[in-house]
């Protein structure tokens, strides 16, 4: 197979076959028609979606470039990659070992249908109604499929919370999504089973983490395939290591060479410990000092015209979702529905989870202090990942709506951050610092990251790592470290794509394409691609 019709017809195929396979992922492209099922988590259905997958890559490997454009090439090798990611993972079962996928897919299947409001209200709830009802049976095939020998306890007991967050989600959230009286009670009822069966769940993960003895370490093979076939990186698992320590290491100096200037000792710990103090009094006064710092970042970018905006662009800025905030201590987004006419997308600020202590609340607070809060809002909202999906979602490929990679997206969030810096963006040197330390806090996910998976730390160190070198509370960093068990080779893509990115762009200016703004409006309009073919679209495209 190698004409560009054929390729169009295999990439149509993938992409048709994979939304009705995944049906939560679709409603959270906009794909119409899938929103009313929450899919087949069975373990004869995961078996089959992956002899499917073999299928479809061994066709795609089969293809030629021959006599196609350069935009063609870049699609067929995306497919390849994202197909060929999840083949490495086959064996990793990862179905057998967490559960978050399947109490994930019941939340934020319900929750995203009311997100964007794309259909009447009626829809919605009908659509949530038919979902609600099918809860019982995802976590029914969740009993079935977890395998005390493979499953994680940390992560088994992580998503106890989740589940119990939940429960307060169908049961007192979900149905104020409508203010008529008579959805509201259909939402009720519906959700009060859906609470039922999540209750239950929790109950049984709570016993089956007394007996999970699964390990979470993905070895350094898996990990190693995964950045060079994947990610298209010419490096394994210990070259990445390599990259981290080495970042860190100059991020360390720089810092402190800044902190003796702003305060004469070069202990910037000591100095952003002293600047997290300056925090808002309430999770409230934390949100609207994120919604302020988006409002000035944009306006920043349409006053230096180093972007160009979209038409309806808008970001949300409002407090993540109760489920979501047991399992999640930092900053969240979700992008505009890539398959419709939507440009709206949401910045989730990170609110402490429900029942939290008064401390734990201050500590939430402390980590998105005032110095800090401008950082972050660049790299979720302007010019960071709200931007770039806004813009993304206007390519009119199909595959570059559903595919992806992190170490673009967090990457390129990473980037804007750096740029904006560049740009004199932060009117204070603090604020300065403190962006700095989101870059050294991104060395040190590297580090351990790569180090857990291969099994060079353990648990108990990587929060003992992350609490002294990235200088998080504990409650903070044992959270981001479960999100490294649970997702391997996610937090490094951050400051791997910013370094990437970076040295894309330098190569694009010094060869006269165009100007910053170019460069950015080109490589975000490309996707979410793996970096070596994002090089490709703005380089040869």
């Amino acid at each position: 197979m190698s004409t560009a019709a054929d390729l169009k017809s295999l990439l149509g195929e993938l992409v048709a076959w994979d939304l009705e396979e995944h049906p939560v992922r679709a409603t959270a492209l906009g794909a119409p028609g899938h929103d009313d099922r929450l899919g087949d988590f069975s373990a004869p259905a995961i078996e089959a979606r992956q002899r499917r997958e073999r299928e479809l890559l061994a066709q795609f490997q089969a293809c030629s470039d021959e006599g196609v454009s350069v935009d063609d090439q870049i699609d067929r090798a995306l497919a390849v990659s994202e197909l060929s990611g999840r083949m490495i993972l086959h064996d990793w079962a990862d179905w057998q070992r967490s559960p978050d996928g399947y109490a994930g897919a019941c939340l934020y299947g319900v929750f995203q249908l009311f997100l964007h409001r794309l259909r009447p209200d009626a829809d919605l709830v009908s659509d949530a109604v038919a979902r609600l009802a099918e809860v019982p049976a995802v976590l029914d095939a969740a009993r079935a499929n977890l395998d005390p020998a493979l499953a994680v306890e940390p992560l088994v007991r992580r998503a106890v919370g989740m589940c119990q967050a939940g429960v307060a989600y169908f049961r007192e959230f979900l149905p104020a999504e409508v203010g008529d009286d008579g959805l509201r009670a259909t939402l009720a009822q519906a959700g009060e089973g859906a609470a039922a069966a999540m209750l239950e769940f929790a109950g049984f993960l709570d016993e089956l983490a007394g007996r999970a003895r699964g390990s979470f370490a993905l070895g350094e093979e898996r990990y190693s395939r995964l950045l060079r076939e994947r990610e298209g990186l010419g490096y394994g698992l210990s070259g990445l290591q390599d990259r981290g320590r080495a970042a860190l290491d100059t991020l360390a100096t720089d810092m402190s060479a800044r902190a003796e200037g702003i305060a004469g000792t070069p202990d910037f710990r000591a100095v952003i410990a002293e600047a997290n103090e300056d925090h808002g009094a309430t999770p409230e006064e934390m949100r609207a000092g994120y919604e302020e710092w988006t409002n000035r970042a944009r306006e920043f970018l349409v006053e230096r015209e180093l972007v160009t905006f979209p038409a309806g662009e808008r970001c949300e800025v409002v407090p993540s979702p109760s489920f979501q905030r047991p399992m999640l201590a930092v900053a969240s987004y979700m992008r505009p529905p890539a398959f419709t006419d939507s440009r709206v997308g949401h910045f989730f600020v990170p609110f402490p989870p429900p029942g939290a202590s008064d401390d734990e609340v201050q500590a939430r607070l402390a980590m998105n202090s005032r110095w800090l809060i401008p950082s972050i809002a660049v790299h979720e909202a302007y010019p960071g990942h709200h931007w770039h999906l806004a813009v993304a979602a206007g390519n009119e490929r199909a595959v570059r709506k559903v595919y992806g990679t992190p170490y673009f997206a967090e990457g390129w969030g990473l980037y804007t951050e750096q740029m904006m810096r560049e740009e004199g963006f932060f009117p204070d040197p603090r604020m300065e610092l403190l962006q700095l330390d989101m870059r050294l806090f991104r060395a040190c996910r590297i580090v351990v990251d790569t180090a857990l998976h291969a099994g060079e730390m353990t648990v108990e160190e990587a929060v003992a790592f992350m609490e002294e070198r990235a200088g998080l509370t504990e409650p903070v960093a044992r959270a981001e470290v479960l999100r490294y068990c649970a997702w391997p080779t996610q937090a490094p893509a951050y400051l791997t794509g910013s370094i990437e990115i970076e040295r894309m762009r330098d190569a694009y200016l010094a060869e006269a394409r165009g100007d910053l703004r170019s460069f950015h409006d080109t490589i975000a309009a490309s996707g979410v691609l793996p970096l070596a073919l994002a090089e490709r679209a703005v380089m040869e495209g």
